[in-house]
């Protein structure tokens, strides 16, 4: 290969290695995206072309029901938005509490590991749907005195109790994932066990399980609608009020749609937050 002068040979090797990279990831991707549409084409096709089509299209994608319905179903849907953030802001901290307890070692502090075994077990195994019921239909029926008796309270509870279990695992994963060197570094300097927790182990653990812990919340923003079998009005309860009013399924479709756009976004900035430790992790092992 003749070389212009003052060019190197290294240089004109990775210039022409570059070029061939991107001519086979711009292939790739014309690729991709060709076979995407076939793919996607022909199962329109299908679903179109099926018998039961008109009907299926009258029953879930009216579009008379859309304009009717969709703005009450949003204006509701905000119920799910704040109910979500609040128990998320509970559960981050909660959840911590919990997984601390059961990593603390020692004897004397083994009746609260025990307590923090039973209740990560306790919420993990019951459904959610029934600590939901159990907590927002049976807590107000007791008419105990200064305990508040909204359904939409004690349904939110519920969801507190039971994503804390396994936020709290995720945590204690966290905790246990790093090295005890950097706790022996840390007691070496003169920090309690405590302190060492604090400010060395949890920061780490921390940073670690973020993207599991936003898995986790993509789940609750779902689960936010369960409380709607006890009584609250939100966005899938509006959506049953409107299908029982019209006898048509679209208002479910529009709730599905708002969880949707809540949730994509947050599976989309989890998968970038899982590939960027990725590439830091092979950075570092090079």
């Amino acid at each position: 290969m003749a070389l212009r002068p003052g060019r190197r040979p290294d240089a004109a090797v990775a210039s022409r290695s570059s070029r061939i990279l991107g001519r086979g990831a711009g292939r790739s991707a014309a690729i991709a995206l060709v076979s995407t549409v076939v793919v996607f084409t022909a199962i329109s096709l299908v679903v179109v072309n099926s018998p039961g089509w008109p009907e299926f299209k009258a029953s879930f994608l009216n579009w008379d029901e859309v304009k009717v319905w969709f703005p009450d179903i949003a204006r509701h849907f905000w119920v799910n938005v704040k109910l979500f953030m609040v128990c998320e802001a509970v559960i981050l901290v909660f959840a911590l509490g919990i997984a601390i307890l059961r990593s603390l070692p020692g004897p004397v502090l083994f009746p609260f590991r025990l307590m923090a075994i039973v209740y990560t077990d306790l919420f993990r195994g019951v459904p959610t749907i029934l600590v939901v019921v159990m907590l927002g239909l049976g807590v107000p029926s007791l008419q105990l005195s200064g305990v508040p008796t909204s359904e939409l309270f004690w349904g939110g509870v519920a969801l507190i109790l039971v994503y804390s279990a396994y936020v709290a695992e995720v945590y204690r994963a966290g905790i246990e994932s790093v090295h005890p060197s950097q706790e022996a570094a840390a007691r070496s300097l003169g920090l309690s066990r405590l302190q060492a927790l604090r400010f060395v182990i949890v920061p780490q653990a921390v940073r670690r399980v973020i993207p599991p812990l936003l898995n986790d919340f993509i789940g609750l923003q779902k689960d936010t609608a369960l409380v709607a079998i006890i009584g609250p009005v939100e966005a899938f309860r509006q959506a049953d009020i409107a299908q029982a009013a019209d006898f048509n399924f679209t208002p479910y479709l529009c709730a599905a749609a708002l969880f949707v756009l809540i949730t994509i976004p947050l599976a989309r900035f989890t998968d970038w937050l899982v590939a960027r430790d990725r590439r830091r992790q092979f950075a570092g092992q090079g």
